[in-house]
C-alpha cells in the first residue's frame, strides 16, 4: 500500500541492486516516491527483483551508471529532491586494492557528488559509509575521548592491516565531506555495521553470508576470517 508521503517527490538511489539499496527502493516506492535507480546494467537479471516491486512499473526508472565515469550520474540525479548514494565495491581481498576497491569508492562518491552539485533541486545527499570508516583508530578510548563526526579510521593503520574496504570507505567519506562543504551540499553519512535481514535480491550479501556460515557450521571464507581476526 502506498502511503503518499513521497507523492510528487523524486529521489535517486545509486547501486540499486545491492542489499541496502534494494530495501531503500522498496520502501521509497511504498511511500509514494518516484525512484531513479542506478545500476551497472539495467537489463541484467540482477535487476529483476526491482522491477517486480509494487509501484515499480509506474515510478521506478533504471539508469546505467559507472562509478569511475564522471558525468555518468547526471541524468539519474537530474530533477531529484534527494539522493541516496549506496554504490560501492564490497570487496575485502584483492591483488590490486587501489584499482578494485579504493578508486571506485572514492572516485565514485565524488562523481555522484559532482553530478549532484549541478542540480539545484537536490535538498540532501545521504551517503552509505561503513562502521569500517570508524573502527580502525589507534586512539585509546579513555573516558575523556569524544567520538564525534571528526572520528575516522586511520588510513595508515588500514593499509598496515590490509583493511582495504575500511580504507576505501574512510577515504571516500573524507572526500565526500570536503566536497560537500566546498559546494554547499547538505550531506548525511550513515555508518552501518553488519547488515542482515530478509533479502529479495538474487545474490547473498556479505552480512547474510556471515550468518549463513555460522548456521551451517562452515569455515569462514578468507575475506570474512581476515575481518574477524582484525576486529576481535
Amino acid at each position: 500500500m502506498m502511503s503518499g508521503e513521497g507523492e510528487e517527490k523524486v529521489v535517486c538511489v545509486t547501486g540499486a541492486s545491492g542489499f541496502v539499496a534494494s530495501w531503500l527502493v522498496k520502501l521509497l516506492l511504498q511511500r509514494g516516491y518516484t525512484v531513479k535507480a542506478t545500476v551497472r546494467d539495467p537489463n541484467s537479471p540482477k535487476t529483476e527483483h526491482l522491477r517486480e516491486l509494487d509501484g515499480a512499473t509506474e515510478r521506478l526508472h533504471l539508469f546505467k551508471a559507472n562509478l569511475l565515469e564522471e558525468g555518468s550520474f547526471d541524468s539519474a540525479v537530474d530533477g531529484c529532491d534527494g539522493v541516496f548514494h549506496t554504490a560501492s565495491p564490497v570487496i575485502f581481498l584483492s591483488d590490486n586494492p587501489q584499482a578494485d576497491i579504493v578508486d571506485p569508492a572514492v572516485m565514485g562518491t565524488l562523481n555522484v557528488l559532482r553530478s549532484c552539485a549541478k542540480v539545484h533541486s537536490i535538498k540532501r545527499v545521504v551517503l552509505t559509509s561503513s562502521i569500517g570508516a570508524m573502527l580502525l583508530n589507534e586512539t585509546p578510548m579513555t573516558p575523556d575521548v569524544v567520538i564525534d563526526e571528526t572520528w575516522f579510521s586511520n588510513p595508515v593503520l588500514c593499509k598496515e592491516n590490509k583493511e582495504w574496504y575500511s580504507l576505501a570507505k574512510t577515504l571516500a567519506e573524507e572526500a565526500a565531506w570536503k566536497f560537500a562543504k566546498e559546494n554547499g551540499i547538505d550531506l548525511v553519512a550513515i555508518h552501518p555495521g553488519t547488515v542482515i535481514g530478509p533479502f529479495f535480491q538474487p545474490i547473498l550479501n556479505f552480512g547474510a553470508e556471515v550468518i549463513l556460515n555460522l548456521i551451517n557450521g562452515n569455515i569462514y571464507s578468507a575475506a570474512i576470517q581476515d575481518r574477524i581476526m582484525i576486529y576481535e
